[in-house]
């Protein structure tokens, strides 16, 4: 008896458990602005390949000289374009190089954005995502 009432409560944590990475996710359209597209180009300050979205951080210089960076949240780097942008950085992606990125601002008016596409200092487009921002 003692070992179903502990075979269900394991049961019963590890469903739980398989639950919580998908409750934790977050809505890419309540986080950022698919009416606020924005594009800039600076030097690529650190990437962080990490899980489950990819950060790049842009070093942006302001039109009065101030230099802002931005951070620019990717699709997750599982996601075949995640992966290509990962190859990409082995060969290319490199601190100190500048970059263009376009991407859509978030709403919290923080220099943060979500990644769609980058333009390499080869002149290559990585498109990250296809997605339609307005479905």
């Amino acid at each position: 008896m003692t070992y179903r009432v502990l075979g269900a409560a394991l049961s019963i944590c590890g469903l739980l458990a398989a639950g919580a990475p998908a409750a934790a996710h977050h809505s890419v359209g309540a986080e950022f602005d698919f009416d606020k597209p924005v594009e800039f180009t600076g030097v690529l300050k650190m990437a962080e390949w990490v899980n489950p979205h990819s950060l790049i951080h842009l070093e942006v210089t302001e039109p009065d000289g101030t230099k802002t960076v931005w951070m620019f949240e990717t699709i997750a780097r599982s996601s075949q374009a995640g992966r290509s942008l990962a190859r990409a950085s082995q060969g290319g992606l490199v601190v100190g190089q500048t970059y263009t990125l376009n991407g859509y601002a978030a709403r919290n008016g923080k220099p943060f954005a979500f990644l769609k596409s980058i333009k390499m200092p080869d002149g290559r487009v990585i498109t990250m995502w296809f997605g339609n921002p307005n479905g």
